[in-house]
């Protein structure tokens, strides 16, 4: 029997082939299940009672596995912890206009760190997760399965919580994860994958985020012609690019927000025009690197589904990096700014400032 790994069972599938893997490679393998959201608790109001418990769903479907696989499987409750480190901050950011990345703080907060001080009391050797990435001699990097990659929300984990993890799902494809899954009669198989913010699930964005902040009406104006051609229902429900939901329906030529006026409550549209969503430059603050190489020349996401950008790094003061490139599209405050060096995970900086030619977008 090797080392105890205890890992980070979801319910989905991907935990379940993980914890497979390890027994079948030996280890003495422990399921813990984090709660991290109370619907009650937390004062979310659901017009739908079949939404109410989504995790309790996900535990029993994590029991069930575990069950499967013949090891033991403990629950922990990190509502308060959730509420304070994350969600906290989620809210303060929406309400300054920005748009923040739930899952990194959930990774770097909560999974890689309660959760780690939580297995190491169950006496694990290491901790293990379903997390589409690969450690390899020290360095975090990329998963085989690109599609799957998810490096960019492991960015703003400190490199020392990293030395005791294992991925043992980040040298597979998704397909090859649900065939392992099928073969050995794991059931959950089939089971969907999650989508939404980190361990609260999938909502209707707009209707559970005015649980918490109130509805703050104010014009939409097209930035071309400064004419009001609408009303937004509160700054903190649309993000920069975005060109779906944005409450101009009656408009037949494709239109996207391209900026915010928080003082003054404006949302700005850009209609049929593009370019106003463009920029070649961008400040990122409270940097955070995994590794021991600090390019000049590197490539960067500036979300979780972006491509790679060639980008030049000046390092500055105060933890902070400007990062310059030919050209981005809805490059926007508050989300990761991820570097990578080929497959190698660098770590991160969250989006304080974009700019185009040398000046300052009035994103905010």
């Amino acid at each position: 029997m090797k080392e105890t790994v205890v890992i980070g069972m979801s319910g989905g599938v991907d935990s379940a082939v993980a914890a497979y893997l390890l027994k079948q490679d030996g280890y003495n393998v422990i399921g813990l299940f984090m709660r991290n959201w109370d619907s009650t608790i937390n004062g979310e109001d659901f017009e739908n009672d079949d939404i109410i418990c989504p995790q309790e769903r996900d535990y029993n479907d994590a029991k069930e596995v575990c069950e499967h696989l013949g090891i033991p499987l403990y629950r922990v409750d990190f509502i308060k912890e959730y509420w304070d480190y994350v969600f906290k901050y989620f809210l303060s950011e929406l309400e300054k206009g920005r748009t923040p990345n739930p899952d990194m703080l959930c990774n770097k907060y909560i999974k890689f760190d309660l959760f780690k001080k939580e297995a190491k009391k169950l006496g694990a050797k290491f901790i293990a997760t379903g997390h589409y990435a690969r450690i390899e001699k020290g360095r975090l990097l990329r998963a085989k399965d690109l599609n799957k990659d998810q490096t960019y929300f492991l960015a703003d984990v400190s490199y020392e919580e990293f030395k005791d993890v294992l991925f043992p799902i980040g040298n597979l494809t998704k397909p090859e994860v649900r065939e392992i899954a099928k073969n050995a009669n794991i059931p959950v198989f089939d089971k969907k994958d999650s989508t939404g913010i980190c361990f609260i699930g999938e909502r209707n964005f707009q209707k559970f985020i005015h649980n918490f902040l109130k509805e703050n009406k104010g014009p939409i104006i097209d930035v071309k012609t400064k004419k009001v051609i609408g009303e937004h229902t509160g700054l903190m429900n649309y993000t920069i690019g975005q060109r779906k939901n944005v409450g101009l329906s009656g408009h037949t030529k494709r239109h996207f927000v391209c900026g915010k006026d928080v003082k003054n409550n404006i949302l700005y549209v850009t209609i049929g025009d593009e370019e106003y969503l463009y920029s070649d430059a961008c400040k990122i603050s409270d940097v955070n690197f995994i590794s021991s190489t600090h390019p000049t020349f590197c490539t960067a996401k500036f979300r979780y589904r972006g491509e790679d950008v060639p980008v030049t790094l000046e390092y500055l003061e105060n933890n902070e990096i400007m990062v310059k490139y030919d050209r981005a599209k809805s490059v926007t405050p508050g989300q990761a700014c991820v570097l990578y060096l080929g497959e190698e995970c660098l770590g991160c900086g969250f989006i304080d400032t974009v700019y185009k030619n040398n000046e300052k977008l009035w994103y905010l």
